[in-house]
């Protein structure tokens, strides 16, 4: 917002709080209910069936349950009489571990004669399985790939910057993410590929509105001979608020049409984002600024070098 003078940096001490307070939570959270996470990582079966009316999704979990398959879930998908079906790996009186991967395999097919002869004249839409091996790998791969991202981003920083920036940029990103996957752990969303994508491309949106703000901060540093760091902080910041609630607004429009219109299966994916844009907007105003001030950033740490000059020590040349 052009002309505009927030003194953000005069309430970093009450935003300090409530990041803490929203870490805290997010924190205990992981540590005690964990993440509902979907089948791509705890393997299972997923059925999507077409119904000739409309049943409600929790009576056929209540069947489901009745007929041996535990702990499942059902949701309408896309209208009222599509039902997707989630289904971990379910007990096997087999021994041999081929004979219990070829039953779990089946599992999907024997969901769907079990639903056949309760609701006649249903239509097997799909029928996936995804191998608990398989699982395991998909998410220690995820977890790779977010602590990859983030020291990357560290490395990219620090050579663009300097290590202040660094670790803000750093602090600020893990903030995001740990805050994202507070809630999904809080409400019991599912966790699955396309929420671990989410937050990848949080991490991008987050260090694109970072570097924005940081590489502001950097040039007022140069260019502003007076004033302390907190007031040529608050003077970037309010020089790119506009840029940063346009970006975020836009960005939030269009993931909230997804979230509202997309359906079921982009759902996760569009919550994950839209928290992401708002908490990732906030972060780069306060965390990554706040970091800043707490490791003491001066004009001195950011002056460009001057060039040595040949010649005698006057200056002169012979």
């Amino acid at each position: 917002m052009i002309g505009s003078k927030f003194d953000f940096m005069g309430r970093r001490k009450v935003a300090t709080i409530m990041s803490g307070i929203l870490l805290l939570i997010s924190v205990v959270s992981l540590s005690f209910s964990g993440l509902n996470l979907g089948l791509d990582f705890t393997g299972g079966s997923l059925v999507e069936v077409g119904l000739s009316k409309e049943v409600e999704p929790e009576e056929v979990r209540r069947y489901l349950t009745s007929e041996g398959f535990t702990n499942g879930t059902v949701q309408t998908f896309g209208s009222n009489t599509e039902l997707l079906i989630r289904m971990p790996p379910q007990p096997s009186d087999a021994v041999d571990e081929a004979e219990i991967a070829q039953s779990q395999a089946q599992l999907g097919d024997n969901i769907f004669q079990a639903l056949l002869t309760q609701y006649p004249g249903m239509v097997l839409r799909q029928s996936n399985y995804v191998g608990p091996a398989v699982g395991d790998e998909l998410a220690n791969d995820g977890g790779l790939a977010l602590l990859t991202a983030l020291i990357v981003v560290m490395f990219y920083i620090l050579l663009r910057f300097t290590k202040q920036f660094s670790v803000g940029a750093v602090v600020a990103l893990a903030h995001d993410v740990i805050i994202v996957l507070g809630c999904f752990s809080l409400f019991q969303w599912t966790f699955d590929l396309t929420v671990l994508a989410a937050l990848l491309a949080v991490i991008g949106y987050s260090l694109n509105d970072t570097i924005v703000v940081s590489d502001r901060i950097r040039e007022n540093f140069r260019k502003l001979r007076r004033g302390s760091p907190v007031d040529i902080i608050n003077t970037s910041l309010n020089q790119t608020l506009g840029r940063t609630l346009v970006t975020s607004m836009t960005t939030l429009f269009v993931l909230l049409a997804l979230l509202f219109a997309g359906g079921e299966v982009i759902r996760g994916f569009a919550s994950a984002l839209s928290i992401g844009v708002l908490i990732g907007t906030y972060s780069s105003i306060y965390v990554a600024a706040n970091v800043l001030l707490v490791m003491n950033i001066s004009r001195e740490d950011l002056l460009v070098p001057e060039p040595e000059q040949d010649g005698n020590e006057d200056g002169s040349y012979p």
